[in-house]
């Protein structure tokens, strides 16, 4: 009306006396309408606000899906695994915000802007369905079945509102308040419209609201899938464990293998673990391809809504009330739509071409064959036998016949959506095969035109084969067999992750590591025959020591700082390694004590430049004797070690770290001033330095010895969702300590008894 309703009171108070009192009553009723329309408009004020924050979760996914792109682009896993856009409850809280306009049953979108923003949200959320179908096979059973129950009721409840909004003229239609119906057209402006032109977004909300349905049936089935997938998956795993537990380099100690040695070793688990992967299994499926077949055909009809909302007669136009937030969040959805689309595609093609050849395409099309993996768990289910909680036996019977006939309908309806799936992968099939002959065309001109020239073509670089490594492929159905290229590029993104880590290693470490050629540090670091001052022995770690060693090199006032600092970098380079080899090799109570109270104290020194508290260049005596400084540590060690009983499994008692911590700078420091009491003249600062320095070589070398166990190890673990990463960090680890293994193979062992070597 372009006035509120206090001016529309002066007004109606200002009438002229000779008003007919019926027109006076009229406009009096029609104030109630006044003060719905400016209750209605500051109730819509903060809703472009509430588009910004629907744009703004509809960012969070796009980075998401990218980060997954990028991610799977970079490791050269072209079924691009989801390790970031993941199906969780945060994840579809994001995902509530970001649907939005669609979830919105009441609120008027009547320009064509407004209706394609509503229906491309519907498009957006079609794209995040395919992404995420993946990250289903990482969860475990009871989260996996949690988010599809979650998610399906997210999709039901917006497929819902959709056909409210059809029914009501939400979607579809324009606004009659403001647009003027005439004889079955529309007038805008000047333009006139035929009605049929409002109907085509109920029908491609039709369209959007079928795809949904198709895509949530697709990760029920799924899901149901992948539920007994793994068991299958572990069990074969299991069968190729055991088989390469019998190979030559797998007999022998760990310990004993070298780089070339753990490469293979490390790569044969890479190509098991890789082949296991639950995510790598979804991107054989036939769902997989169908999932890609559907995003791609939601983002042309998405580019359909964009020309269409370009061309209309009216022009671009927004008029909700959501207002300039509109085409924010049409734009934002409309890249997410496109950059989401990537993934699925490639996820489509390349479930095709981990398998395809001509041979499997004939194969497929001849028959489509339902594997028993997809209708096992519903078969179980049929076969298993529910406590009811009534005693009447006729009831059981009726319930049980019930229950039977459900779960025949489900699995017959399960077999209906496999199929389907297959059909459905016709249509990239067809683009594989045009692929597939393109590339045999261009190999038969290629080697005419090479004959024709008298030119002698080099074959291309073949990688040594290992007719070995495809025992370790794991399958699920035993006749789909990877192709050769499947194999190679496994093998090869092993390489280049190693080769990538080569590029990282710690090369201060290995600067102090070669400073002694041999392991007489560790020799000299014997301390056991000084008695500790806590009432029960503690077990012997190396990160403790190692800290402690540090701490005294660092308090010495006559060394130059830059000497300094290369020691500290040294031993933070060392102490990531020292720690990994401890948290693998030993994980019990004590040593994760102890190796808290390592961590803390390495903080504390390498941080703050102190120890317990003392400022080490403030309480350390200025003296040139390296013998006070020792003094001095050991005499503020014993008076800071609690000699009451200290539980040592105790480990988030900050007391029992800090007593560890003083009594291992006790007993360290005791042993060196016992070696000096030989000694008449005093030692000076640079000599103790030196010693010390060999002390810590000694033990960064003895402790980084078993790198080759600790990598065989981390090759092996019994979660199936944490295999590949868990091998993943096993190449990394071994291209990053490459040169340290091999240096340290080289030296001799110290002169040890058999009981003080460990």
């Amino acid at each position: 009306m372009g006035t509120n309703l206090s001016d529309y009171i002066y007004l109606l108070n200002n009438l002229p006396s000779d008003t007919d009192s019926r027109i006076a009553n009229i406009l009096w009723d029609y104030s109630v309408l006044v003060y719905n329309s400016d209750k209605q408009k500051k109730y819509a004020e903060p809703m472009p606000w509430i588009g910004m924050y629907t744009a703004l979760a509809s960012l969070v996914c796009i980075i998401a899906m990218a980060a997954d792109l990028v991610h799977g682009l970079r490791s050269r896993k072209l079924w691009f695994p989801c390790k970031h856009f993941t199906l969780n409850a945060a994840s579809l809280f994001v995902i509530a915000i970001a649907i939005k306009l669609p979830m919105d049953i009441n609120n008027s979108m009547p320009s064509n802007l407004d209706q394609a923003s509503k229906l491309g949200s519907l498009a957006f959320l079609c794209t995040m369905m395919a992404n995420s179908l993946p990250s289903l096979a990482s969860m475990e059973s009871k989260e996996l079945v949690a988010n599809i129950i979650a998610s399906g009721i997210l999709v039901i409840t917006l497929v819902v509102n959709v056909c409210i909004q059809i029914t009501t003229g939400v979607v579809s239609y324009p606004d009659d308040g403001l647009y003027e119906r005439f004889d079955g057209l529309y007038r805008i402006s000047r333009y006139y419209v035929d009605a049929s032109y409002f109907q085509l977004y109920s029908y491609i909300a039709i369209i959007y609201v079928a795809m949904l349905l198709m895509l949530l049936i697709i990760q029920i089935c799924s899901g149901l899938m992948i539920l007994i997938s793994k068991c299958i998956l572990e069990s074969k795993y299991q069968t190729c464990y055991e088989k390469a537990l019998k190979e030559p380099e797998f007999q022998q100690p760990a310990g004993r293998l070298n780089v070339e040695k753990l490469k293979q070793h490390v790569n044969k688990y890479w190509i098991m673990a890789g082949t296991s992967s639950p995510q790598f299994m979804t991107a054989c499926l036939a769902t997989t391809s169908a999932a890609g077949v559907i995003c791609a055909a939601s983002t042309f009809l998405q580019i359909g809504s964009l020309i269409s909302a370009l061309i209309y007669p009216g022009g671009i136009k927004f008029d909700s009330d959501y207002n300039w937030s509109i085409p924010v969040i049409f734009i934002t959805q409309f890249i997410g739509v496109l950059l989401g689309a990537i993934a699925p595609l490639c996820r489509c093609f390349a479930s095709l071409s981990l398998k395809v050849s001509i041979k499997w395409i004939g194969d497929h099309i001849k028959v489509f064959k339902v594997e028993s993996y997809w209708t096992r768990k519903l078969s179980d289910w049929k076969k298993s036998r529910i406590l009811f909680p009534f005693r009447s036996h006729k009831r059981k019977v009726i319930m049980e016949k019930f229950k039977v006939l459900i779960l025949s309908f489900f699995i017959l309806f399960q077999k209906m959506v496999v199929i389907a799936c297959k059909m459905t992968m016709l249509i990239p099939i067809f683009f594989i095969v045009c692929v597939l002959v393109c590339i045999k065309c261009w190999e038969w001109l290629k080697v005419k035109f090479s004959a024709l020239c008298i030119v002698l073509v080099k074959e291309p670089e073949q990688l040594p084969q290992n007719e070995d490594f495809s025992q370790y492929i794991v399958k699920l159905p035993d006749d789909m067999e990877p192709a050769e290229r499947t194999l190679k590029g496994i093998s090869k993104s092993m390489n280049r992750l190693i080769q990538r880590a080569e590029k990282k290693q710690p090369k201060k470490l290995i600067n102090l590591l070669e400073e002694s050629e041999s392991f007489e540090g560790i020799a000299k670091f014997d301390r056991h025959h000084v008695p500790p001052l806590l009432p029960t022995e503690y077990p012997d770690c190396w990160s403790l020591p190692l800290v402690s060693l540090t701490t005294i090199a660092t308090s010495l006032p006559n060394i130059q700082n830059d000497i300094v600092k290369s020691l500290l970098i040294s031993v933070s380079e060392g102490l990531h390694y020292v720690i990994l080899v401890e948290e693998t090799l030993n994980a019990t109570n004590e040593y994760v004590s102890i190796q808290k109270a390592a961590k803390m104290l390495w903080l504390e020194v390498e941080v703050h430049h102190k120890w317990l508290g003392y400022k080490l260049k403030d309480h350390v005596p200025q003296v040139n004797t390296a013998r006070n400084i020792l003094e001095w540590f050991r005499d503020t060690a014993k008076n800071e070690t609690e000699v009451t009983s200290v539980d040592i499994e105790d480990s988030d008692n900050n007391s029992v770290c800090k007593s560890l911590c003083a009594n291992s700078m006790y007993r360290i420091t005791q042993k060196i001033l016992i070696s000096y009491q030989d000694t008449n003249n005093e030692v000076r600062q640079e000599e103790l330095f030196a010693q010390l320095s060999s002390m810590i070589s000694g033990i960064l070398a003895a402790c980084l010895t078993n790198l080759p166990q600790v990598i065989a190890m981390k090759c092996h673990t019994s979660s199936i969702e944490k295999r590949e990463a868990s091998v993943y960090a096993a190449a990394q680890l071994l291209g990053e300590t490459m040169q340290i293994i091999n240096k340290l193979q080289d030296r001799e062992l110290p002169s040890l008894n058999p009981d003080e070597f460990p």
